[in-house]
């Protein structure tokens, strides 16, 4: 009974309606419910307490971010979802938050999309500073083995190295990306490969064009950290995904290099093992093979590890839909 009334409590409030309506979009984080809400950071971090106290929402600590989103589990999470449905979506002040919220997904997707466009040119070089890539490459081909594919999708595609990587083991390879320089690029590089029965699209992560269950393949070599909502990606891959096919997924382990989100334009920190294995288990997958490679140099202190995830297609997913996720 306690924590209930605790809940109830923590969520009655005007400023904790605003922010539970806007955090029903999405993780955000707390620089950015500053700005949506037009409130100094202290007041709304206090605010965020409460709530996070009461079991209403998860916080995720990456280096000196804080990321909040609304819990999954628990009392507090029914009670979210309860309120979440009583809340005046049209009321005049959640619509204006919902407009500033709008816009800076759009000056997000502006800034990632400048980003990609002046470094296209660069991108394999940039990326192979920071990723071991001779030994990744060898891994992805080896844990795919000589099995005929008849799919492969490659998400975040970039310059088309994945399709170029699995050209021949395959009889049709699909790139998804949404930057024009990056296609130009990756269309570039197969005609010169004279990879013909692969292509290129421009599109949605969180909304590929594909049918359910369609695709051998999945692969999502370093692109989860750049997105606003990795698990909805990982979800979306899952729902084209065989049963029985595979998604490939390589990205950064934990880290505290907070200049990457600068200079680079990481959204996240890296992802440890747990997080990823929990997202693709409720969609419907589970862990066939995990392994880590290490750059073998210190930056700042940290010595940067990239995984490689392997998973497996079981199932149909728990529920359609995004989900939350555990930290």
């Amino acid at each position: 009974m306690h924590s209930l009334t605790t809940s109830l409590r923590a969520i009655a409030e005007p400023t904790r309606l605003r922010l539970l309506a806007v955090l029903s979009q999405g993780e955000l984080a707390v620089s950015e419910l500053t700005g949506i809400l037009g409130q100094s950071q202290p007041r709304v971090s206090r605010h965020l307490k409460l709530m996070w106290e009461a079991g209403l929402l998860e916080r995720i600590q990456e280096g000196s971010w804080v990321f909040f989103r609304l819990s999954e589990t628990g009392q507090g999470a029914t009670i979210a979802r309860a309120i979440k449905g009583m809340i005046p979506m049209g009321d005049a002040q959640i619509q204006r938050d919902f407009e500033r919220l709008a816009g800076i997904k759009r000056r997000r997707a502006e800034i990632a999309g400048d980003y990609f466009s002046q470094i296209a040119s660069n991108w394999d070089a940039v990326r192979s500073l920071y990723v071991p890539e001779v030994e990744i490459e060898t891994a992805l081909i080896e844990v795919v083995g000589d099995r005929g594919l008849e799919i492969l999708v490659d998400l975040g595609t970039g310059t088309g190295r994945i399709l170029q990587l699995f050209g021949n083991r395959i009889q049709r390879g699909i790139g998804i990306d949404s930057n024009q320089e990056m296609l130009t690029i990756a269309r570039s590089g197969l005609e010169q490969k004279q990879l013909s029965h692969c292509q290129v699209r421009k599109e949605d992560l969180y909304q590929l064009s594909m049918a359910d269950q369609t695709v051998d393949l999945v692969t999502i070599h370093h692109v989860l950290h750049f997105l606003d909502d990795p698990q909805a990606a990982l979800f979306e891959a899952a729902r084209i995904l065989r049963p029985g096919g595979q998604i490939l997924i390589v990205d950064f382990a934990p880290h505290n290099l907070e200049y990457l989100r600068q200079e680079s334009n990481h959204r996240r920190l890296g992802f440890s093992n747990k997080v990823i294995t929990t997202w693709c288990r409720a969609a419907g997958m589970k862990k066939s093979d995990f392994r880590s490679f290490s750059l073998g140099r210190q930056d700042e202190g940290n010595e940067l590890t990239v995984n490689l995830w392997v998973m497996s297609r079981i199932r149909t997913a728990v529920r359609k839909g995004k989900l939350r996720a555990v930290q």
